[in-house]
Formats: structure tokens, C-alpha cells, sequence
């Protein structure tokens, strides 16, 4: 897996990370979920940067202009609810890609610390020969990505993936190393270096889900 791990150089990024994580300000959801937004356009442009291009022409109103655009056909993949402002910052610079959506939650069995990912709702485009990028904003255990990954198999083999995430755990970067192909690549702002028992990451930021759209039950 290549890792780009973005935090390590000085970039706006940097602020926009210390307010998710800050209790006093990501205590505000609007701002919270625009801070996602953003973070993830600065990811997907990023990430623009290892997509195929080819040369073209455009027509302007003086002449013809020379110009590189994307060739690869992009699928968009976020996992409910959590990683819908992280999808929006990615459709905002990447319109014209496909989407699909899967659901994904932690099933704790008899309220004990041990837990399994159960997928249920998922929509998804054929994936042959497509450049997949998956989003989740929290990068904890890996699980979720792993199962998310099983999920989309039965939808084609794409050429490419790409993993996006905002903050990972160490142990959840290895993992993830382990269960997806050598060519993957992982674009992350942080990455922090502990996880505890019950799968969360430390000093993270919380619940993104929760921060975002409100408490669940």
C-alpha cells in the first residue's frame, strides 16, 4: 500500500484538522461538517494528482486551447452516515464521478468489547476497470473498510483504489495494509498511534458521525 500521509507537511489542512479535533469548536455541527468538507477537497485534489490524464482541445471564444483532463472513470464509495461530508468535499472537485453508498455499523454482542461490522444498505455502479475511491473519515480498527471492500466485490474489479480518510490508528493503517491489494493508496490527513479495546481512536476526535449530524440512540 503507498501512503500519503498528509499532515506531515506544513498546509492549511493543518488548521482545518486541529478545529475537528478541538471540543471547543467541532462542538458546532455546521462547522464541523464543512471542516470534513474541506479537508476532503484538499484530499481529492491530492489525489488528482496520480489519475491518468490525456491531452485535449477546448473551444474558447478566441480559439482553440491545448488542455490535460482525467481520462479514469472515478467511483465515489462512502460508508453511512459518517462519511457524507467527507463524499460531498470529494464530489465538489469530482462532479462527474459515479457514487455509491454503503452502510456500515459496530455490532457489540452481549454489550462486550468485542464487536463484528455488519454492511446492510449498499448501492453501487459497476466497478470494472474504474478507479474506486473509498471514503471513511475514522480509520479505527480497518474492519469497516475490509468488509466494505467484500461488499463492492460482487460489483466488478476496478482498476484502481483509493482510500480516503481523515484520521487513522496506527494498528487500523496496518490492517488495512494487510487486506488490500499492494497497489492501493491511502491518502489520510493524521494519523494517530493509539486504539483502544473498544476500537477508538486516541486522541481522535469522538464520534464523527455524532459530531456531524447529532447524537444516536
Amino acid at each position: 500500500m503507498i501512503i500519503h500521509h498528509l499532515d506531515k507537511e506544513n498546509s492549511l489542512l493543518n488548521q482545518f484538522i486541529a478545529e475537528i479535533r478541538d471540543k471547543e469548536v467541532q462542538g458546532d455541527s455546521m462547522r464541523f461538517r464543512r471542516n470534513i468538507e474541506r479537508i476532503g477537497e484538499i484530499l481529492g485534489y491530492e489525489l488528482s494528482k496520480s489519475l491518468a490524464y490525456q491531452q485535449t482541445e477546448v473551444e474558447t471564444p478566441l480559439g482553440k486551447a491545448s488542455v490535460r483532463k482525467t481520462k479514469d472513470q472515478l467511483v465515489l464509495c462512502s460508508v453511512l452516515r459518517a462519511g457524507l461530508p467527507l463524499h460531498q468535499g470529494l464530489l465538489n472537485y469530482y462532479d462527474h464521478a459515479e457514487n455509491a453508498f454503503i452502510s456500515a455499523y459496530r455490532h457489540h454482542k452481549d454489550n462486550s468489547e468485542e464487536f463484528e461490522v455488519i454492511v446492510k444498505y449498499f448501492a453501487a455502479p459497476d466497478l470494472n476497470e474504474k478507479v474506486l475511491i473509498l471514503t471513511d473519515p475514522m480509520l479505527a480498527t480497518g474492519k469497516t473498510l475490509e468488509n466494505v471492500n467484500k461488499a463492492l466485490l460482487g460489483h466488478g474489479t476496478p482498476r484502481q483504489i483509493h482510500i480516503i480518510s481523515v484520521i487513522g490508528s496506527r494498528p487500523g493503517v496496518s490492517y488495512i495494509k494487510k487486506v488490500f491489494p499492494e497497489n492501493t493508496h491511502l491518502w489520510i490527513a493524521a494519523i494517530d498511534e493509539e486504539l483502544t479495546r473498544e476500537g477508538y481512536i486516541v486522541p481522535g476526535l469522538g464520534d464523527a458521525g455524532d459530531l456531524a449530524f447529532g447524537v444516536k440512540l
